[in-house]
């Protein structure tokens, strides 16, 4: 990939785009830089106040796009953009990177492997022997993420309400929809949230199969410590996904019970060498020291997890090329979206949305 064109409405912006980051042209009009016939691929990676326009021209100039995640701030313009893709058969990915984080990837395979062929587990205990009773949902999944954010180091836009109406129950909710949904690998039905404020969130997705999906963002946390923890639990088994730096099973048969992840942007590749939580902490507790010391909170960031960022892009390239396979298609992140304003309307109302009713 060669960065072309950036396109901005700032100045100053335009020239770091150049200076820093080596665009090798700037500009301040969209239109433009589509119908540029040099470039091949276009990244929307404005907030989702700005896509349908983008996305439409886009589309209509038969150029791949990669688009920000959520995938629109309505239903309305998400079925558009639905529409407009579809239509055109334009190469189109949403930013959900966890899709592709390498600890993700492996551990999505693990468990759908396990959830369609299961191995018996040889040690489990079958208390009542074959008088255990028949269980409609015997081996049904559950999910349960774990979200530790702290609020105080987002950007401003998104307390405005005119650049994200809907707050982090839109545009930090759909990456983890969108994860259960991947890993579960079915339909969702109804959805039930709870919201005391802009914080503090809660929402459990029921799935078509009686699967369920629970989904927590504390964002009175600290960085300090693991932001993402996803266990999934079926057909008497249980994986861990640990902040992307380690996944772990237990009762899978033939999979790795640890398995730890390279991280990136390594300032400090003496300490914590064990890798995975452990050393990733380790170096953490060293880079809030320095970040205190330099009086700098940006030095807390060292050897962060592999969420896929490059990954997804570079996945994107080979969907286009046709040698890999889709990364996150429209239809996907559409689902993902519906399940979140299906839990913003319950937050909202204070009842159980059932998904028929935010859907087309």
């Amino acid at each position: 990939m060669v960065l072309h064109t950036c396109v901005d409405l700032d100045d100053a912006i335009l020239a770091e785009c150049r200076d820093v980051f080596g665009a090798l042209h700037i500009r301040k009009d969209f239109e433009g830089s589509i119908n540029d016939p040099e470039v091949d691929m276009i990244c929307l990676a404005t907030t989702e106040k700005l896509r349908l326009p983008v996305i439409a021209l886009a589309a209509k100039a038969g150029k791949a796009v990669y688009v920000e995640k959520p995938l629109a701030t309505t239903l309305e313009e998400m079925r558009e953009i639905q529409r407009v893709v579809i239509s055109a058969g334009i190469p189109f990915c949403v930013g959900h990177n966890r899709r592709a984080s390498p600890a993700m990837l492996d551990a999505q395979q693990i468990f759908r492997q396990h959830m369609t062929h299961p191995q018996p587990c040889p040690w489990r205990w079958r208390r009542e022997g074959d008088h255990l009773p028949a269980l409609p949902d015997d081996g049904v999944p559950s999910v349960s993420v774990r979200i530790n954010d702290d609020w105080y180091s987002w950007k401003g836009w998104v307390f405005d309400k005119s650049q994200a109406p809907h707050g982090p129950m839109l545009f930090e909710m759909t990456h983890f929809t969108d994860v259960c949904n991947w890993f579960l690998a079915e339909e969702p039905a109804e959805v039930t949230a709870v919201a005391t404020g802009m914080l503090n969130l809660a929402v459990i997705v029921r799935y078509q199969s009686g699967a369920l999906a629970t989904i927590v963002l504390g964002n009175n946390g600290t960085m300090g410590y693991c932001k993402e923890l996803y266990e999934f639990m079926g057909n008497g088994a249980y994986l861990a996904v640990d902040q992307m730096l380690e996944v772990r099973t237990v009762g899978i048969g033939g999979a790795a019970a640890r398995t730890t992840y390279p991280v990136v942007h390594d300032r400090h590749p003496q300490i914590g060498v064990e890798g995975g939580v452990p050393g990733w902490l380790a170096k953490k507790r060293v880079a809030c020291e320095e970040a205190v010391a330099h009086n700098d909170p940006v030095l807390q960031f060292t050897a962060e997890p592999d969420k896929g960022h490059a990954h997804a892009l570079e996945r994107f390239v080979d969907q286009m090329l046709g040698i890999g396979p889709e990364v996150c298609g429209v239809d996907a992140a559409v689902l993902a979206t519906l399940v979140a304003f299906a839990a913003i309307q319950s937050a909202r109302e204070r009842r159980p949305v059932a998904l028929a009713e935010v859907g087309f």
